[in-house]
């Protein structure tokens, strides 16, 4: 928000001091948001729960590295994939736990250190340039889904990059990277690209 102030909005003041405002407005936000889950208007992304739900079946440890509030994480998993899913993660790290937000790479070191694992044992998913500049600071291979905001974004170091997960009955669109089989993305064709590093 500060960014956003001193770039775009140079002219814009406020009675008060700015750093409560940005909190207040942060605060604001986060509490809109959470009205929307509470409401279910926020779905999860095409493929995603049929993704966890392989990788839950597989075996596969799952963790979150987010720079959200942890309150943020909780209310999404438990509205769209029910209470038990917090229990899904080895990890779920998120918030100001770490020193700098992303694209500092903090979160995911974090995330590797608690779940005890190296970064080549480890695949992250991630959607936005400063994403991937995270995800990649801290050596993962990186999935990416674009979103309408980061379509334009720099996933060029990215294993593969995909308009969305995809189900069985709405493909993916691969944007860049190997195909995939089915139009889907899956547990198996992740250890492929795993594997070819």
């Amino acid at each position: 928000i500060r960014f956003y102030l001193e770039k775009y909005q140079s002219d814009f003041s406020i009675d008060g001091d700015l750093t409560e405002f940005i909190i207040s407005l942060h605060k604001q936000k986060t509490n809109h948001y959470l009205a929307l889950l509470q409401q279910g208007k926020i779905p999860l992304r095409p493929g995603v729960e049929r993704l966890l739900h392989e990788a839950r079946e597989a075996g596969l440890t799952l963790g979150i590295a987010t720079t959200t509030t942890p309150a943020n994480v909780s209310y999404l998993l438990e509205s769209t994939l029910g209470a038990d899913s917090l229990a899904w993660f080895d990890v779920i790290a998120a918030g100001d736990i770490v020193p700098d937000k992303k694209p500092a790479a903090d979160i995911f070191v974090y995330a590797l250190k608690e779940l005890n694992l190296n970064a080549d044992q480890c695949i992250a998913f991630e959607d936005s340039g400063n994403g991937i500049l995270s995800s990649r600071g801290a050596d993962l291979p990186t999935i990416v889904t674009i979103n309408d905001y980061t379509r334009d974004h720099d996933f060029s170091d990215a294993v593969l990059v995909l308009d969305q997960f995809g189900e069985p009955d709405k493909p993916c669109k691969v944007l860049q990277g190997p195909s995939i089989n089915n139009g889907f993305l899956d547990v198996a064709q992740i250890r492929e690209l795993f594997a070819a590093g």
